[in-house]
């Protein structure tokens, strides 16, 4: 206790002074971010995303979304940036989170790598082959949806489900013949393969995917004001790249923080970055995206890759809709 407290309280028990309540600190929110570049993580290096909300934050690094969800469902996490795919599983599980801010969506930042002599020219090629991706990661899901599209059964090809770092290692090994990442392990393995598909292309074929931060239930009942700050400060990140992108090179600041985050150098966090199709801050709360009630794009998108996944056996159940697990309530101001 603080001396001037203290004396505060001997004080009152001397002469009858009614003792003052002290106020307990709020507790320190833990924010999950992951291993790929994203504009957002300069505000996480340089303190800019704690002073924003003004609330004690801790960053914690994970390698997957469905690591951040298992870390969500034990309470040890309360927001985490997570991709379409693991986000579809845990909503059709019933954890109780919602997304409410679209931070990227199909791009070139997730690709399909296949080694270089696996002789693989095309997807058709991808059958007998023998292929992995995160568990229930968006990768994942697509790396599935590419064996649907060009009529090959999961089954005819096999399909490892392993964490990135394990891909690599798995990678090196001579193991794998292709593997659906991200960074850092996309550079990784483009040092000896050759992208067959980028996200962007398997989403055209009509395997859509996004990139969102969600928080828990509790908190943004708890604290809404500390999720209005936070994704302010996404969409500054965000628009400072889109609109300055000199401000993004390798010899900026914001791209030598987020090599001194995540590891790499500037020069691969840069390219990483320029893989990114990020969503501007002007269209989160449409109808595409996180408005629309179980019309929205977020809302149909969950639905859609949950009936993915339970025809895959990754999951029991589809939900009606997706709406529950969706707010536009902390990027409406941002839209106008």
């Amino acid at each position: 206790m603080p001396s001037s407290v203290l004396r505060l309280v001997l004080l009152a028990g001397v002469v009858g002074l009614p003792t003052v309540a002290v106020a307990a600190p709020a507790r320190p929110v833990v924010v999950a971010y992951q291993t790929g570049p994203d504009p957002v993580e300069v505000a996480i290096a340089n303190g800019a995303l704690a002073r924003a909300v003004g609330r004690p934050v801790t960053f914690r690094k994970f390698n997957s979304g469905a690591d951040i969800f298992a870390a969500i469902a034990s309470g040890d996490v309360q927001v985490g940036y997570v991709g379409s795919s693991p986000f579809a599983a845990a909503a059709s599980r019933g954890l109780d989170i919602k997304a409410f801010y679209v931070s990227s969506i199909s791009g070139t930042d997730e690709a399909l790598v296949v080694r270089n002599g696996s002789n693989i020219a095309g997807p058709a090629d991808l059958k007998g082959k023998r292929l992995a991706a995160a568990p229930v990661s968006t990768d994942h899901y697509q790396l599935l949806a590419t064996l649907k599209q060009n009529n090959i059964a999961e089954k005819d090809a096999t399909v490892l489900a392993l964490a990135q770092p394990e891909i690599v290692a798995a990678w090196h090994r001579g193991d794998l013949d292709g593997a659906f990442v991200w960074d850092p392990a996309l550079r990784e393995l483009k040092k000896t393969g050759t992208v067959l598909l980028t996200s962007k292309q398997v989403a055209e074929r009509g395997a859509p995917t996004f990139n969102a931060w969600v928080a828990t239930a509790a908190l943004v009942k708890e604290d809404p004001a500390f999720l209005t700050a936070f994704a302010g400060e996404v969409a500054r990140e965000n628009a400072s790249f889109l609109t300055d992108k000199a401000a993004w090179d390798p010899q900026s600041d914001n791209v030598k923080a987020i090599a001194k985050l995540l590891g790499g150098t500037p020069e691969t966090q840069a390219a990483g970055l320029a893989d990114l199709n990020l969503l501007p801050a002007a269209a989160q709360a449409s109808e595409a995206w996180l408005g629309g009630g179980d019309k929205g794009g977020v809302a149909r998108i969950l639905k859609d890759t949950a009936g993915f996944l339970k025809e895959q056996r990754k999951i029991t159940a589809v939900r009606d809709d997706y709406n529950a697990f969706v707010t536009a309530a902390f990027v409406a101001p941002l839209s106008n």
